[in-house]
């Protein structure tokens, strides 16, 4: 274990591969890049995936216990499904797909947020050593990075920008700005954004409520990238169909880098809260509490969400721009009830 590197600087944690030629979706210098053999290099992970494979050895060799995880096919599919999907654009019913990319970049911009998340002294709430950890780089660059990756960076952009491009690509340019705001408000006006209804009701609450809130958070970010590798199967099909969207499957191929992207996310997500369900928390009282109570039961709360409530909105948007596309179309009912028989 001593031939570990498990401290790394925040500088290290941002810094990417060369690439031979840039990532340029839509017009738009994206992160990321080639190499040489024109196989795409995912951004800041020349040191970012070391450091988790190293922090996820470490852990093992300490605890011997298995990585926190959970099967995608435990998972609803995504909706509309692929064949749904394609029926809508092979009857030029386009508007809920566009909806849809649009919606998944939308969010993908919210986690810029995630580098304001507050972060208390850690090595106060546990009982073990957490020097050398992926939690302890939480603040050190790891959150900096999924930021990045997500919103952009300066010039560049990220998966916002990328999702959006997918989609103007296949669409050629679909939505004007003012058409894109209304999409918006009327994708965020049906019961709340897919995102919404998270607990923060306290289940501990004699644990520094701060890193109760950090932990919730990241067992629903962890759920949402994982969740999230349905709906990247599910575009990187829709949009690779040629004879259903243009740009020769250049849209699809986006879907793909951003899914190499997220890995990262999955992984460092999973390391961190296995590190603290592995540890003994120290309590305000002083008292100490199993790891695995605290982390086990924030995560089987926000898993019954992810599947449950957080699923229902979501597809209660989509379904909502379903019906808002064909409301004016005469042969509305009738394809709404095909669409209805392509769930299976």
């Amino acid at each position: 274990m001593s031939d570990l590197q498990v401290d790394y600087s925040h500088r290290e944690l941002l810094e990417s591969h060369p690439v031979a030629e840039p990532l340029i979706a839509g017009g738009i210098r994206c992160h990321g890049g080639f190499d040489e053999a024109g196989a795409y290099v995912s951004p800041r992970t020349k040191n970012r995936w070391p450091a988790i494979h190293a922090w996820q050895q470490q852990r093992t060799q300490q605890f011997g216990t298995p990585l926190l995880d959970i099967a995608l096919d435990t998972w609803p599919g995504a909706y509309p499904n692929v064949a749904q999907a394609k029926y809508l654009l092979r009857e030029r019913v386009a508007e809920p797909v566009i909806a849809r990319l649009t919606q998944i970049g939308t969010v993908e911009g919210f986690g810029s947020m995630i580098r304001y998340s507050p972060i208390p002294e850690l090595q106060r709430c546990f009982v073990e050593d957490v020097r050398g950890t992926a939690t302890w780089h939480l603040g050190g660059g790891l959150y900096e990075a999924h930021a990045r990756d997500e919103a952009g960076y300066k010039g560049e952009g990220g998966h916002k920008q990328m999702w959006f491009a997918a989609r103007d690509i296949a669409f050629e340019h679909p939505l004007t700005e003012d058409q894109t705001q209304v999409m918006m408000d009327r994708l965020f006006g049906y019961g709340g954004a897919a995102g919404s209804g998270a607990s923060v009701d306290p289940l501990f609450p004699d644990v520094d409520q701060s890193l109760e809130l950090l932990i919730q958070s990241m067992a629903r970010l962890l759920l949402i990238e994982i969740s999230a590798y349905h709906v990247f199967a599910w575009a990187e099909e829709v949009l690779a169909d040629t004879d259903l969207v243009a740009g020769d499957g250049e849209a699809s191929r986006l879907v793909s880098y951003i899914r190499t992207d997220e890995a990262p996310h999955v992984e460092y997500l999973k390391t961190t809260l296995s590190e603290m369900r592995d540890r003994t928390f120290v309590a305000e009282s002083g008292s100490h509490i199993p790891g695995s109570e605290v982390v086990g039961q924030i995560w089987d709360r926000a898993r019954a969400e992810s599947i449950g409530t957080r699923h229902e909105a979501n597809v209660r948007i989509v379904r909502g721009e379903i019906e808002h596309a064909l409301e004016s179309c005469a042969r509305g009912k009738d394809i709404l009830a095909e669409f209805d028989a392509f769930a299976a």
